[in-house]
């Protein structure tokens, strides 16, 4: 049984609740690596990492390196005499760094690897319209979720799940696959499977603007997936156009509305207390929005104080 001492690096929530479960289990942490502090928010205050936020909370040994290569922090890191790394939704490693401990470096990657590597895999499992997905561990390697797979696990994803609840499940199911991880790692007791490339495999890149943004001339069925893929965070938008005027609207949560019509696609249908957009196979009804400016809002609340015209787009 080999005794394991542990360098932790993470940023996110996601990383938090599987720093948490490692300590709980008893293993010994000898350090967290997170990112440096950033301002934030209208008022640029220094906001602290979640990860820091738990370090802190629990006494552990941090280090915010700025540059990954710079001697200092590798003199700092070699100082830990760690013998395994875990790495959870931080950034790219340079291999001076993974290679350091002797046991390795490993990673937990939020979906069933080859699949979905990248920045926004929980995100895209959803817009894409998977009926499953998972976690996996692999030992690191010089490209980005490319190496050794360890083991992995495999969760459904349901019809109406958003990318915030799935992350929750994930979070947990990730936070198993870990502390098995450790168990095989620390029992000297891993196998592992070389990740086989192939043109099949769906990749999850980068979220921005223009990929968060609602094409309505969609399905509903792929409009639907969009909006729930990005929600609460960053969430799917588009715009409002009515009367000559234009809002930027966030989308957080809606349901289909299987209906043939012959309304103009995009086109926006109110009543007292619901809001539709049409679509080429039936209507997009909007629940919950968030206007320029203004709180994330039910659509009813909306209709309280807004007034569409019959010519009112969605673009």
């Amino acid at each position: 049984m080999e005794k394991l001492r542990i360098v932790f690096m993470g940023t996110p929530e996601f990383a938090v609740g599987i720093l948490d479960t490692i300590i709980k289990n008893n293993y010994e942490v000898v350090g967290v690596i997170t990112a440096v502090d950033k301002p934030a928010g209208r008022g640029q205050k220094i906001k602290y990492s979640a990860v820091k936020e738990y370090a802190l909370e629990h006494n552990l040994k941090l280090l915010q390196p700025s540059n990954l290569k710079e001697e200092t922090f590798l003199e700092e890191l070699k100082n830990l005499q760690a013998n395994l790394q875990v790495v959870v939704a931080f950034r790219m490693l340079p291999e001076v760094v993974w290679r350091m401990p002797k046991l390795g470096t490993f990673n937990l990657h939020a979906s069933l690897l080859p699949n979905y590597r990248g920045a926004a895999p929980i995100n895209w499992a959803i817009i894409n319209g998977e009926r499953k997905t998972g976690v996996t561990t692999f030992f690191i390697d010089d490209k980005i979720d490319t190496g050794a797979m360890i083991l992995s696990k495999e969760i459904e994803i349901s019809d109406n799940e958003n990318a915030g609840l799935l992350h929750d499940r994930l979070m947990v199911l990730g936070s198993e696959a870990v502390t098995e991880t450790l168990d095989l790692i620390a029992k000297v007791n891993v196998s592992t499977t070389i990740q086989i490339d192939n043109a099949e495999i769906k990749t999850a890149y980068k979220l921005n603007r223009d990929n968060c943004k609602i094409d309505w001339t969609k399905s509903a069925a792929e409009i639907h997936n969009l909006i729930r893929g990005l929600s609460p965070y960053p969430s799917a938008w588009c715009f409002f156009k009515d009367n000559g005027e234009e809002w930027s609207v966030k989308i957080y949560d809606a349901k289909i509305i299987s209906e043939s019509h012959s309304f103009q696609t995009g086109q926006i249908i109110t009543s007292k207390k619901e809001i539709k957009v049409a679509v080429k196979d039936g209507f997009i009804q909007i629940i919950s929005l968030q206007l320029p400016g203004k709180k994330k809002m039910q659509a009813n609340e909306l209709l309280n104080g807004v007034t569409f015209s019959e010519k009112a787009q969605a673009e």
